[in-house]
């Protein structure tokens, strides 16, 4: 029986029958043969299954063999390089995708909040609004899924029960924060809500048991400081927009905890879409119990008088879509970028919104107040930074 040769790089199918064909007159005998699964690599890469031709010793001349065995190492080399190469524009620049999704980000943050106020100067029903803004949101998200945009996602009584406390905490947040954008200047909504990782380091080491290091505790002592002295001279300050604004830190402090339980492998623009609608429902009660009658007898008449109907309903429209948007594009963005990358971006992204609000809405503020918001977010900023140092060296 001759010799089984081997070719580098070919699989082989285990127990596979040996096809012989032998001549007369001391002939060289072939035999086709498969060759084990994992002997060797071509390029760093396995070949599919593949028939070779092994000799005995009266093998053919060897510079024919050579010739044979280095186009089939070609084309195998040739092949795997084709198939590494990137094709998407995506994969062949991330970092300028990257760097567009956090412009993407702050743009439709920035714009939702400049529009989001303005709408309170002639509809000044805060509990509706947000019920407007996820409404618009869970709308888009139909759509979506009818056109298989992403493709919707399957989800169970489990997944459920899972996802309820995550989409509740959102709802008390979202609608806190809206209250409060309602009552007092933006700028100083943001400054109040920079407090947050406040806010989440208590809640891990009282709540979870997990303990925070102090370099993060002192890294929040400028963000207090900040915030205090930012709402001793503020000059729009009221007890309704800052109240609503700690509830808003600690209801999306309880959501990012509900969500560590939450494990889930869905992707997460369906899961936003599952949140945007459990929490639509835990809105709308609130709202009617609240401005329900107020709308019915004036609100909606009002706000109809002063910008048209037609106007009314493409405000609420456009704002909650770039509602539902920017927070999808923040989702994203986490996915695309490490922790600190992103953290960084949060930041920054704050110092955006507080910017432009204070140009676009001519806001005054005072000596102090911009002090204290500077003090806040530079403490916001090394908080992010050491927080995700820690979270990269746990990796």
């Amino acid at each position: 029986m001759a010799a089984v040769g081997t070719l580098p790089g070919a699989a082989a199918v285990a127990g596979a029958s040996v096809p012989q064909r032998q001549r007369r007159g001391g002939t060289p005998s072939f035999v086709a043969a498969y060759v084990p699964e994992g002997t060797r690599l071509v390029c760093g890469r396995q070949l599919r299954p593949a028939p070779v031709l092994a000799c005995s010793s009266s093998s053919p001349s060897r510079p024919a063999r050579r010739r044979f065995l280095s186009a089939a190492a070609t084309a195998a080399s040739s092949g795997s390089a084709g198939e590494a190469e990137p094709q998407g524009f995506a994969e062949r620049y991330p970092t300028l995708v990257t760097g567009f999704f956090f412009f993407l980000w702050y743009f439709l943050n920035v714009i939702f909040n400049i529009l989001n106020k303005k709408i309170f100067d002639y509809f000044p029903y805060p509990y509706f609004v947000s019920v407007s803004h996820l409404f618009i949101g869970v709308l888009y998200c139909l759509i979506g899924w009818s056109f298989g945009i992403p493709k919707r996602a399957p989800i169970n009584s489990t997944i459920l029960k899972q996802l309820v406390p995550v989409a509740v905490c959102h709802a008390i947040g979202h609608v806190t924060s809206t209250v409060s954008f309602a009552a007092v200047a933006v700028s100083f909504a943001h400054t109040i809500k920079a407090l947050e990782p406040f806010f989440n380091a208590a809640a891990s080491q009282f709540i979870l048991g997990q303990p925070v290091p102090l370099t993060l505790w002192l890294s929040l002592v400028p963000v207090v400081v900040g915030v205090s002295v930012a709402s001793l001279t503020e000059l729009s300050f009221n007890w309704t927009g800052f109240i609503n604004a700690m509830i808003s830190n600690i209801s999306f402090t309880y959501r990012s905890i509900y969500s560590k339980k939450a494990m889930t492998d869905m992707d997460s623009t369906n899961l936003y879409a599952y949140i945007s609608i459990i929490a639509l429902f835990v809105c709308i009660p609130p709202a009617l119990i609240i401005e329900g009658p107020q709308l019915m007898q004036h609100g909606f008449k009002d706000a109809i008088a002063k910008v048209g109907l037609t106007k009314l309903i493409s405000n609420f429209f456009v704002v909650g879509l770039f509602y539902h948007l920017y927070n999808q594009v923040a989702t994203n963005t986490l996915e695309r970028v490490a922790p600190l990358s992103h953290a960084i971006g949060n930041v920054l992204k704050r110092v955006f919104v507080i910017g432009f609000s204070i140009i676009v809405f001519g806001n005054k503020i005072t000596t102090q107040t911009g002090i204290g918001t500077s003090i806040a977010i530079f403490g916001v900023a090394l908080y992010s930074f050491i927080k995700a140092k820690i979270e990269e060296e746990k990796k």
